[in-house]
């Protein structure tokens, strides 16, 4: 392991501690905030919110973008959006970050939570298949649980550490079962498939800004979709659902006060403007590790999946078992190299393992297996 670690200090030209990801700010950072405080604008109400949306919405290639103040809240937005409400049901996978299945908690519903692929950690269009073939019937336009009798609602897949999952057989699914489709695409900035950005295949998309992410306004998530109505409504419910008037508080329904500071967006903009120089770092880091595990037999590292480009948020290696893998952690995090295991599987805490999930194979065998590695811009 003495070998790893050298070669990891080796690429980041230090013999200091190594964190996972750590945020750069290389160019107008100080400026922008500088013009924001100047303004006097730095809560939810400025120019920058609005610059944001509008160059996020024409990077991603969507057509509307409403900024939040973090990647939670704005996926919870975009299920309420989406009509999920107490006793529906949200299909999503088992390995991913506890906030994917907090927020279809907010909304009163359940997630069912389905097998992933070795291939990309993310959803599986088979298991989601499987599940929908054996379960479920459309009834009066939408899909019944025939288990439960709920409505499914929603699906909910999340390109896992940057990687694209198999968001078109996913999409074309959710399309033939009448299931809104939100993917949960917060570590997947600067990521294709089949040329197309994530968080475009569906109903809305979602992005998160939090520190460790590629650009960041220190928290921040994004709304991306093509509907300009749901945008109106996602703007709406965002801004405490505050009816527009030169004086009056009238709030035509209960909405949340989701809105992101102009300050964050000052910030968002001045990383927007490195987000591709960020991208070429992190692909050309990838394929330096990817060359470096090519010659050890018992890890395997995680490669961008047939017809993707991905970001490679975090860089990711599966190791033999679960016993490497701890003495992995160990000394990497005992010698300078900050290094993770993969989240636990969100059937197995305490909130929500009465939740129904299926045989969940692969997530079970990664999550004893795959670990995370230093991933931060090294420019």
């Amino acid at each position: 392991m003495k070998t790893i670690t050298d070669f990891i200090h080796k690429l980041y030209k230090t013999e200091e501690f190594i964190p996972l990801h750590e945020p750069r700010f290389l160019g107008n950072e100080k400026k922008y905030l500088g013009e924001c405080i100047d303004s006097t604008f730095v809560s939810s109400v400025g120019k920058f919110v609005t610059q944001f949306e509008e160059e996020f919405a024409r990077y991603v290639g969507a057509k509307h973008a409403v900024a939040c103040v973090n990647g939670t809240a704005a996926l919870h937005a975009a299920l309420v959006v989406a009509g999920v409400k107490d006793d529906d049901e949200v299909l999503t996978q088992a390995l991913s970050f506890v906030a994917t299945s907090n927020a279809i908690s907010y909304c009163g519903a359940k997630p069912i939570f389905l097998d992933v692929d070795r291939e990309t950690l993310g959803l599986s269009a088979y298991a989601l298949k499987d599940f929908l073939t054996k379960n479920c019937e459309i009834v009066d336009g939408v899909c019944k649980n025939r288990l439960t009798n709920k409505t499914i609602k929603a699906c909910v897949p999340m390109h896992t550490f940057g990687h694209p999952c198999q968001i078109e057989d996913i999409a074309a699914l959710c399309k033939e079962w009448h299931i809104s489709l939100i993917e949960d695409s917060a570590e997947s900035l600067g990521s294709f498939y089949k040329n197309r950005h994530t968080g475009t295949f569906g109903l809305m998309g979602v992005f998160s800004f939090n520190g460790n992410k590629i650009i960041t306004a220190g928290g921040g998530g994004v709304i991306v979709t093509d509907d300009e109505t749901l945008a109106k409504r996602l703007k709406h419910i965002t801004t405490t659902a505050k009816v527009p008037h030169k004086w009056e508080y009238i709030h035509d329904e209960i909405g949340f006060n989701y809105r992101m500071p102009n300050l964050n967006a000052a910030l968002l903009v001045a990383q927007m403007e490195n987000l591709n120089r960020f991208l070429e770092d992190k692909s050309l880091l990838a394929s330096e590790y990817e060359a470096f595990f090519s010659n050890f037999d018992t890890i395997k590292f995680i490669k961008e999946p047939q017809n993707t480009k991905s970001n490679y948020w975090l860089n990711t290696i599966i190791l033999q078992d679960e016993e490497q893998r701890e003495k992995f952690l160990e000394y990497t995090n005992a010698n300078g190299v900050m290094s993770r295991p993969i989240w636990k599987l969100l059937n197995e805490l305490e909130m929500f393992k009465d939740c129904y999930h299926d045989e969940l194979t692969n997530s079970l065998y990664l999550q004893k297996r795959v670990v995370n590695i230093p991933s931060g811009v090294r420019l």
